[in-house]
């Protein structure tokens, strides 16, 4: 497991990594972290495969429900960071 905690720049790496940047989408723009992931463009496969690449390399096991229920950046880095502590 990686000492440093998991940031919204760690969470964009892991979704460009695996899914991309949708089209017209500027990840770095200030409302992308309450922004809902589906306006995004990333949808619940996306968020999956970001969710597995995050538990392979974090060391960490995440509930299900992290995928459902965190639905902008900002909640999706505080569940992981919970996760993880």
């Amino acid at each position: 497991m990686t000492a440093a905690p998991f940031t919204l720049d760690d969470l964009k790496r892991v979704l460009l990594e695996g899914s991309g940047a949708p089209e017209g989408v500027d990840l770095d723009a200030a409302d992308v972290p309450d922004t809902e992931f589906e306006q995004l463009g990333y949808d619940s496969l996306a968020l999956l495969e970001t969710a597995s690449r995050i538990e392979r390399e974090y060391g960490i096991e995440l509930d299900e429900s992290v995928v459902g229920d965190a639905t902008t950046p900002r909640a999706f880095v505080a569940a992981v960071a919970a996760h993880a502590a």
